[in-house]
Order: structure tokens, then sequence, then C-alpha cells
């Protein structure tokens, strides 16, 4: 690595996800989750962590055809410093139970802090995620895509369009 390398900030290093990439990254993890659930191969329930796992759980929950859909709130982010992850807002507890049949989806796993309180609160759940860094895969039973630890993920949701001056000017 080299001495520019190591004075990166952690968006310096960034992989940008489309709302197409999501999508198909998201279609992708449910094909996998397809079949595997405790009750024959089927789910009861899926639990997105709020916010980033939304979007991958409408889309699993879609292609699955599973129509009980929860939250769970979790923070552990302030502004781009990770922090100590905290509920917010839990789901339903009767329908979570100690979570045999939910899958619980998030769009990425990074330290694995988040995984590892909502796997402390239910322990049988199936926990899957679209994005996957390697401190965190240990809390993650399926995945699609593994990035590296200092790569910082740009998700649609984040992202705003805009016009770009180009390079060698507009003369």
């Amino acid at each position: 690595m080299s001495a520019k390398d190591t004075h990166r900030l952690p968006h310096e290093k960034g992989f940008h996800i489309s709302w197409d990439q999501i999508h198909r990254d998201s279609r992708a993890l449910a094909w996998r989750l397809d079949g595997q659930g405790p009750d024959n191969g089927a789910w009861r329930a899926v639990v997105a962590i709020t916010r980033g796992g939304m979007a991958p759980a409408m889309i699993v929950s879609r292609e699955l055809d599973i129509r009980t859909v929860d939250t769970i709130s979790v923070k552990s982010y302030h502004h781009q410093a990770q922090g100590q992850a905290q509920v917010l807002k839990a789901p339903d507890a009767g329908l979570m139970r100690d979570g045999e049949g939910v899958l619980i989806i998030d769009d990425l796993v990074d330290s694995g802090k988040t995984l590892e309180l909502v796997r402390e609160m239910y322990p049988k759940a199936h926990f899957a995620t679209v994005y996957a860094k390697p401190k965190g895969r240990p809390m993650v039973d399926t995945f699609i895509t593994e990035v590296s630890q200092d790569t910082w993920i740009f998700f649609p949701w984040d992202m705003a369009l805009q016009y770009v001056e180009p390079y060698r000017g507009t003369d």
C-alpha cells in the first residue's frame, strides 16, 4: 500500500451501487434463500434492519411471497463513525419469539456489531445481507457479495444525480 493510500478517508475507496444493482443483488439473495426455511423450506416472516435493509427486505419478501414483514431499528453509525449499537425499535415480540423461521435482512454487514446485537435477541433467526465485509462475515448466514473491509459502499438511497463538469473543460 502506498503512502497515499494510508491517508484515505473511508469514503475515498468507494463502491457505488445503483438501484439496478441493488435490485439484482437482492433478487439473487432471495433465490439463495428460497426453500431454505425451517418449515418445509418456507420462512414465517422477513424483518428489515432499518434503514439500509428496507429495500433488500422488500425485494426478498416479494420474490419469496412472504407477506409478514416487520422492522428492527438499530443505530450503530453517527455520520460515518461507527459507535455502540443500540435498538431504537424492536419488531413484534409475538412474531419474533426466538427468531426461528424469520429472515433478518440488512444491506451490509461491516464490523458485525449490529448483527451481533440482533443475533443475541433472536438466536434462531436467519441473518442475510446483500454485501459483507470480512470482519462481519461470521455474523451472517447468507450473503451475495464480499467487499474489502476498507471499502465504503455508496448505496443509491444515499446518492443524488447531478451534472459534473467534463475533465477537459467546456471550451
